[in-house]
């Protein structure tokens, strides 16, 4: 089972789960789809994006269960976007990312 994985504002998450559905952050819904990482790529999307910020959630996904489209983004590098809303029964888990003191964000153990 491929997961792949979502930061996000703890704000946002907790409003897509009363909702049942997850539409995207902004830059999502300006792109007209939802950003994903793999384990891999999770922690430079942290520090390109979210850098400094504090209250993120890391959700990881269960890729299999979505129509996930492989489009090259960052360095060449094969991304995983979602053009649909993200149904909350798709999601394994939803773990805190918290700030280091050096500014970086602590990842936990992830799968591929």
């Amino acid at each position: 089972m491929a997961s792949i994985y979502k930061i996000v504002s703890a704000a946002e998450w907790r409003a897509a789960e009363a909702a049942g559905v997850f539409l995207g952050s902004g830059i999502d819904l300006s792109d007209g789809y939802i950003h994903f990482s793999t384990a891999a790529q999770a922690p430079e999307t942290a520090a390109k994006h979210f850098v400094g910020m504090a209250d993120l959630l890391l959700v990881e996904v269960n890729a299999d269960v979505l129509d996930i489209k492989w489009e090259v983004s960052r360095g060449g590098a094969l991304f995983p976007h979602l053009y649909a809303a993200l149904p909350i029964s798709a999601v394994r888990r939803v773990v805190d990312l918290p700030l280091c003191a050096s500014g970086e964000h602590r990842f936990p153990d992830m799968a591929e």
